[in-house]
């Protein structure tokens, strides 16, 4: 029996389900990528005393920091999909909202050019919105060793002032909302492709 119109989700909270659902999922491979790119990227020395990518992978498997192996590798898991959830809560609604307007006051389809500049609008908004998340995320993820998120958030603060919370949000703005212009708007055109090829082949 089909679901009627009235047992569906609203189409902004499916969206915001679906997009938690895929970062959750893909924080499982994201964060033991994103602790090693930043101890890296830090200088952090590793095994052998190399500040490597594979030095500090090996120096996490070997549980040299003593937390543990699965600790160390999800180091900044809860700020991370801290700082990602309302990411994609304010990036893909945004996201779908703003075709929807565009495609409604064109009359037709979004084009790869328009659906690029959407998601560019959708990313800047939300990654400039999570900056202080991901700030927050940043530092736990390069302490030497484990704070908790309030413990850490009142040193910055008072060490750095508010100001703190906001470093890097012209870059990150900027960082993202290209590569949402680059994700969203390939998405957008092989999503569009593929249903003009299912519809061409069910007229078959």
């Amino acid at each position: 029996m089909k679901a009627s119109t009235k047992d569906k989700l609203p189409a902004p909270v499916s969206h915001m389900v679906s997009a938690m659902s895929g970062e959750v999922a893909a924080c499982l491979v994201r964060v033991p990528a994103e602790v090693i790119k930043q101890r890296t990227q830090a200088g952090v020395v590793g095994i052998g005393g190399k500040s490597t990518s594979w030095a500090n992978l090996q120096y996490l498997l070997k549980n040299k920091s003593g937390e543990g192996v699965i600790r160390g590798l999800y180091r900044g898991w809860n700020t991370t999909i801290m700082r990602e959830i309302p990411f994609t809560v304010i990036q893909f609604p945004l996201y779908e909202k703003l075709k929807l307007l565009w495609s409604s006051y064109d009359n037709a389809e979004l084009s790869l050019l328009k659906g690029a500049i959407c998601g560019s609008i959708a990313g800047g908004v939300a990654a400039a919105s999570t900056t202080p998340l991901d700030v927050i995320k940043t530092r736990i993820m390069l302490h030497s060793e484990r704070v908790k998120v309030s413990v850490l958030v009142k040193q910055m603060i008072a060490e750095e002032g508010y100001g703190v919370l906001w470093k890097g949000v012209g870059p990150r703005t900027s960082w993202v909302s290209a590569g949402g212009a680059i994700f969203l708007g390939c998405y957008e055109l092989v999503h569009t492709n593929l249903l003009s090829a299912l519809k061409a082949k069910a007229l078959e």
